[in-house]
């Protein structure tokens, strides 16, 4: 039998095998378990739903799979099994999250971090044979820059990506060379705006068994809710991302020919734009109709966010959209972007 695709392997991954048992994997809220089995204390080794959703992510980016209670932690375990002194690699536009842990970690003299321009490949090259961990994003949130993985892997610096705007459908970096994947599984993985969940994914063993550690050792564990959550929204992230990215693509050429519009990029299902300034960027948000105004991304909703807004982001273009397209009809969509932008 032939290799099945991403797409049916998100429906079929991590699937009850025996017969009699549950087609999906049902919540199961247990703290402890009844000893001899393969479940002692659900810290330490999960339960059935977390290891359902690990399975199902592990196949599609090709690694071992970890659940978090949030993206942050994932973010969080990662920085965990470095040395103190460890010199970090961020790009200078990426998720505020992201940097503040790294800004925090330097201020209290545990790592060192390097902002490197997404766009700068010579800088990018470079670190790959110079610092200690490199960590990616491609695209870059919230301005939606490519990085290339491939040229960064096997050097000096353990390489981490953070593949939660891409998704595993989008690209696998550890088939890239990177060492360990990041999502938030928040945003377009769960695809509904109603959980907080992270994971990480590794092809290598010791990483595996260091970050399920740093797990079970801060306790950043995921709620039995959240995780079956993301299970179902990951079934059907392979239609839900196509059609989502069709729109984006659709309505990213037509704000492109817009005059209020400067600048446009488009990655997947999100699309970064930018209007003159800050004052032009928030009364465009303000005269929305359809479109939501909140922060967040990835779900069956509309979003849109003038990112500099945050402090964390006050480096970003001022009035730069990051714009996370839903399912709506894509021509009710221009409507309300073209009445807003008037």
């Amino acid at each position: 039998m032939r290799e099945l695709s991403p797409r049916t392997r998100a429906v079929t991954a991590g699937r009850p095998a025996g017969s009699g048992e549950p087609l999906n994997t049902p919540i199961v809220p247990a703290s402890t378990y009844l000893a001899g089995g393969d479940f002692a204390y659900a810290r330490e080794d999960g339960t059935p739903t977390w290891v359902a959703l690990e399975t199902a992510v592990g196949e599609l980016e090709g690694g071992q799979a970890t659940a978090f209670a949030s993206g942050i932690a994932t973010v969080a375990a990662v920085l965990d099994l470095c040395q103190v002194g460890t010199e970090v690699a961020v790009p200078t536009y990426s998720y505020a999250g992201t940097r503040g842990l790294l800004d925090h970690a330097a201020r209290m003299g545990r790592l060192k971090v390097r902002r490197i321009e997404p766009a700068d490949t010579g800088a990018w090259a470079a670190a790959a044979g110079q610092v200690d961990l490199l960590w990616v994003e491609s695209p870059t949130n919230p301005t939606l820059e490519k990085i290339d993985i491939a040229p960064l892997a096997g050097q000096r610096a353990r390489v981490v990506v953070d593949n939660t705007f891409a998704t595993p459908l989008g690209q696998r970096p550890l088939s890239l060379g990177a060492d360990v994947v990041v999502h938030s599984a928040t945003k377009l993985i769960g695809g509904h705006s109603d959980l907080l969940l992270g994971l990480t994914v590794t092809a290598d063993d010791t990483l595996a068994r260091e970050l399920r550690d740093a797990r079970t050792r801060n306790g950043a564990t995921p709620g039995a809710l959240e995780a079956w959550l993301a299970l179902r929204g990951l079934r059907t992230l392979p239609v839900r991302l196509a059609e989502q990215s069709r729109t984006a693509a659709l309505l990213a050429d037509r704000l492109a020919a817009h005059p209020a519009v400067s600048r446009v990029r488009n990655a997947g299902s999100m699309i970064a734009f930018e209007l003159p300034d800050a004052a032009a960027a928030d009364g465009f948000c303000a005269r929305l109709g359809l479109i939501v105004h909140a922060t967040s991304l990835g779900g069956v909703e509309s979003l849109v966010e003038r990112r500099a807004m945050w402090p964390g982001d006050a480096h970003v273009p001022p009035g730069l959209i990051r714009f996370s397209v839903g399912l709506e009809d894509p021509e009710d969509l221009w409507r309300d972007l073209a009445q807003a932008l008037t």
